[in-house]
């Protein structure tokens, strides 16, 4: 149990880091996603690659918010071309498009994933958030601060938001060493923690003043009844419903 052993110590490593360094990131962020829910706004959560499985996460689940829509673009996700979302995500242009389809408003919240926070997709779509009075956060690592941007502006994925949240991952990701080589990626718990982390105080704070949109689970009894009226209020806002 070598490979599992060093895999969990450093899962749990990285996980509390985050706990113990990105707290005051994590609720920042929520203050702003529970005002989203008080003005019935939608949070919207968008990335590339393995990074839309944390919008995937956040969405349509048991005791996750109703008012959450994953921005799914299925040219970037790894179902239709793994190897050709990768080349994608480094384009130009794309993010304009999609950004388009859904159209956050000013009282929406935007969280823009994305590790590395190098690539122009992700970047362009902090920016397109930002730049139409959406708050935006980006969920990175620090560990790429110094990388280069493969954005004509040079601007990393942080640079382009309203405020980022660290997500502690080493470079490459991976954490197990093999053979010359490392196996084990932590970037989706690690991401997967702190969106789940500001829904989570997002819903605490709002609930102050609104009760917050939560799902139940539909397989407890009257749990897909109650959902259903969920499901009516924002099926005209959310695509993916």
């Amino acid at each position: 149990m070598r490979g599992a052993n060093i895999y969990y110590s450093a899962l749990t490593d990285t996980l509390e880091k985050i706990h113990r360094t990105q707290a005051e990131a994590i609720g920042a962020a929520a203050v702003k996603a529970a005002e989203t829910i008080v003005n019935d706004g939608i949070i919207y959560i968008f990335g590339c690659g393995h990074s839309h499985l944390i919008a995937g996460d956040a969405f349509y689940r048991a005791g996750g918010l109703a008012n959450v829509c994953a921005m799914f673009d299925t040219d970037l996700m790894l179902h239709n071309g793994a190897a050709k979302s990768s080349a994608l995500e480094r384009m130009e242009g794309i993010a304009k498009h999609i950004y388009r389809r859904y159209s956050p408003e000013k009282r929406d919240t935007l969280f823009v994933v994305s590790t590395s926070g190098i690539n122009p997709v992700p970047i362009e779509m902090a920016s397109y958030g930002r730049e139409n009075g959406v708050f935006t956060v980006a969920v990175c690592s620090s560990a790429y601060f110094g990388k280069k941007s493969r954005h004509s502006s040079g601007k990393l994925l942080r640079d382009c938001a309203d405020m980022y949240i660290d997500n502690c991952v080493p470079s490459g990701d991976a954490v197990v060493p093999v053979g010359g080589i490392k196996t084990g990626a932590v970037s989706t718990a690690a991401s997967s923690l702190i969106i789940n982390s500001v829904l989570a105080e997002a819903a605490a704070i709002a609930s102050e003043k609104v009760k917050p949109p939560i799902y139940m689970s539909g397989n407890v009894e009257g749990g897909a009844e109650y959902n259903e009226a969920l499901i009516e209020r924002y099926t005209p806002r959310i695509k993916h419903l």
